[in-house]
């Protein structure tokens, strides 16, 4: 029997945003691999418990966790069940934020809107990211998800690309900070994604608008976005850190 290329076995997950898209995505591919896996989520139970469900019948340990990653707490928490279920942690991927999806001037946008925005994508981060360098034992990984918005801008939706941008910076200044401990910090940076979060706008004659900046000519699926992460979660990539990874088909290609 050959050994699996991407070999997690014995190795401890925590993957917030795990109910749905690219964070079940990710729980999935890392059980799979062989990783013991904890989600964070915020509502959706019944969806949350089917990936313990799956992992399960992926003869991997798991668990799901409620909780509003916004407060410390509850990200607190998050990690103390995983030091309850699995003795430590090796591996942590951020991925839950938000895409208010409705068109808004930065002339007209409110200022709770803005620090809505930044309060999940950025500071909710920075507290998962902060809990994970606490945390992660010494050549572990972190993965935050970004966006190609980040690099890009976003017309009318100044706040989701400041908030990405800023989640850039955090994981590049994070990952020197970490380096000694052999713990690499690296972000994924998505384009368009079939996902709940973009179902509206997909699902109209936006799909042809983003289908058209794509030159591979699909848009992702969280699969897609999901192989990314568990390499970077692993000893393929255990001399690359402090990078944005690209997921977005060629949609943006910084120089």
């Amino acid at each position: 029997m050959s050994r699996r290329v991407l070999d997690l076995s014995g190795r401890r997950a925590v993957v917030t945003g795990g109910s749905r898209g690219v964070g079940r995505a990710t729980a999935l591919l890392l059980a799979r691999a062989g990783a013991r896996v904890g989600i964070g989520y915020r509502s959706r139970s019944e969806a949350a418990l089917q990936v313990v469900r799956r992992m399960h019948e992926l003869n991997s340990a798991g668990f799901a966790l409620a909780g509003d990653l916004t407060r410390e707490a509850d990200v607190e928490a998050l990690f103390d069940r995983a030091d309850d279920a699995f003795g430590g942690v090796d591996l942590v991927v951020g991925n839950h934020g938000i895409w208010p999806s409705a068109d808004i001037p930065l002339a007209q946008m409110t200022l709770e809107h803005w620090q809505r925005t930044l309060k999940v994508n950025l500071e909710s981060l920075f507290l998962v990211c902060r809990e994970a360098a606490r945390r992660v034992a010494d050549g572990g990984a972190i993965v935050v998800v970004s966006s190609t918005a980040a690099q890009r801008g976003e017309t009318f939706h100044g706040d989701y690309a400041a908030s990405k941008g800023g989640l850039n910076s955090l994981v590049k200044g994070l990952a020197v900070e970490l380096a000694p401990r052999g713990i690499t910090v690296n972000a994924v940076a998505p384009g368009w994604i079939e996902t709940d979060m973009t179902e509206e706008v997909l699902s109209g004659p936006g799909r042809t608008k983003a289908l058209e900046s794509i030159p591979l000519g699909r848009i992702a699926t969280p699969e897609d976005v999901a192989g990314p992460i568990a390499f970077l979660c692993s000893d393929l990539a255990r001399h690359v850190t402090g990078e944005v990874m690209n997921v977005n088909g060629g949609a943006v290609r910084p120089g």
